[in-house]
């Protein structure tokens, strides 16, 4: 296993999540606690010292597994993770509750890692509100050792991690973000992952075979990659991918099957990091991937001077084309909730008046009509 140096402490680069956890008749609600047991001792037998939980997770029922699976090992055997929900805003006032909740479930005294569950423009305002008393709580329990180290996920844009880090970022020690080769430019990933090394935190990294999508690729594809890597599996390609990444710590892989872990594990045993020739296949690879799904807008902007109802058109066709790649989803309607109705999608009166200056000939008002259609 390969291991990183985090403050003095060495994480194993490859975490178990537990948000795919293996379930009893495609339950999500029902974990198959015999097979969930399995993979926790395979992972603790080849190394894996890092685990990652959350409040939401299965229903809820994540934390409670995982915190009797690893309460069978000692203590100083593994790291655990766990997040404050304020992916539901009725959670916000109720952090105090919650957190003491989630030392019960999880059968610990504290968290190595607690985070900030998923920063996005849905909830922003309200983890920066000082009269949820959310920061000040998170951080008296770090001084009291209850927290061992505290950091962030998001999901959110650039512009709502940097607002989160500029009020929060000297306090911040780590940060998970969705990263992979096909995120690298479909989600920004390259800047935020930019960002946070201007503020010299390290990365946490989640999703980083999207979802399962980058496990199987198609035939053309696969031929390309074997010609470079005979002996490489596929999903092998998006861990090299964030090996060769700067400033990545640990990689969470949301693993369903001992199968999985097993070839995971043999994955991270070494390093191999992509070449430029490697590199450049690819992101090849997931510009072609993206390129039959979704819009090619640039973010020019000449369509927003022309529409009279002042949408942002492409913040609006960035959302479209992430909801149609992944074929529906939570993002999406995430990030639109945070907008107010004259900016949404069904605001759009059809007048084409953008469409007459995108240099991409693009048919935004049907985008605007479709993406209305696949959220409501």
């Amino acid at each position: 296993m390969v291991y990183k140096e985090f403050q003095n402490t060495k994480l194993s680069a490859l975490g178990m999540g537990a948000m795919r956890l293996p379930v009893i008749d495609g339950d999500d609600s029902r974990i198959d606690k015999e097979a969930a047991k399995q993979m926790v001792a395979y992972a603790m037998e080849h190394g894996v010292n890092y685990y990652d939980t959350a409040w939401g997770y299965h229903s809820g029922r994540s934390e409670s597994v995982m915190g009797g699976l690893l309460s069978e090992y000692p203590r100083e055997r593994f790291y655990l993770a766990t997040k404050f929900p304020g992916y539901d805003l009725s959670n916000m006032g109720k952090v105090r509750e919650i957190f003491e909740r989630q030392l019960e479930k999880c059968r610990v005294d504290y968290f190595d890692f607690y985070l900030f569950h998923n920063v996005c423009e849905m909830n922003i305002d309200a983890y920066l509100n000082p009269e949820y008393g959310i920061y000040d709580y998170l951080t008296e329990q770090k001084k009291n050792g209850r927290i061992r180290h505290l950091g962030f996920s998001a999901h959110g844009s650039y512009d709502v991690m940097k607002r989160f880090l500029e009020a929060y970022g000297p306090q911040m020690e780590f940060c998970q973000i969705q990263l992979n080769y096909l995120d690298w430019s479909f989600q920004d990933a390259k800047a935020k992952t930019e960002l946070l090394k201007e503020y010299h935190i390290p990365i946490w990294v989640m999703e980083p075979l999207r979802g399962g999508r980058l496990a199987s690729l198609p035939e053309e594809h696969e031929h390309t990659l074997k010609s470079l890597r005979p002996d490489e599996p596929v999903p092998a390609w998006a861990f090299r991918f964030l090996q060769s990444v700067g400033g990545v710590t640990v990689t969470l892989s949301g693993m369903s099957s001992l199968e999985q872990m097993e070839e995971n594990i043999r994955t991270f045993e070494d390093e191999r990091p992509l070449n430029e020739k490697e590199m450049g296949a690819l992101l090849h690879i997931a510009d072609e991937m993206l390129g039959r799904k979704t819009l090619p807008c640039t973010s020019c902007h000449y369509c927003v001077s022309h529409c009279p109802k002042g949408l942002n058109i492409p913040e609006l066709l960035s959302l479209y084309n992430e909801h149609c790649f992944t074929e529906g989803g939570f993002l999406a309607p995430m990030a639109l909730s945070a907008l107010p109705d004259e900016k949404k999608p069904s605001a759009c009166i059809g007048c084409r008046s953008c469409e007459a200056v995108c240099p991409q000939q693009i048919k935004i008002s049907e985008a605007m009509t479709d993406f209305v259609k696949k959220i409501s």
